[in-house]
């Protein structure tokens, strides 16, 4: 039986993708802000295909895995801070990855904000 790993995995992951944004945007939310506003971005992607439960589960899960690896930090008052300087390097990781995919399918390559 394969064991799941929390670990980024480069990919075309959009909810990640939005959440870096999220989070390099605005400095700190709480978790339905963050939530609110990753929706809202991937709706206007139209990539939020899944349910809102679903989506809020996954969401709920890719935070806890940046907050294990400390790209975000988890405050008393529940609000999440992330780390500018990492973040960034996350998002320069995830093009990347993005930009060989594609590559490898053929693909045109679309920037990432």
């Amino acid at each position: 039986m394969n064991k799941r790993k929390n670990h980024f995995r480069p990919g075309l992951d959009f909810v990640s993708e939005e959440m870096v944004a999220a989070l390099l945007k605005k400095p700190s939310y709480d978790f339905n802000g963050l939530f609110e506003e990753v929706l809202n971005r991937l709706r206007a992607r139209n990539a939020a295909g899944s349910g809102k439960e679903m989506l809020r589960l996954r969401v709920y899960e890719k935070l806890r895995t940046l907050v294990g690896e400390g790209l975000v930090t988890k405050g008393e008052d529940k609000t999440y801070t992330g780390n500018r300087e990492s973040l960034q390097t996350r998002r320069a990781e995830m093009a990347e990855a993005k930009a060989r995919i594609l590559r490898r399918r053929g693909g045109a390559v679309m920037n990432v904000e």
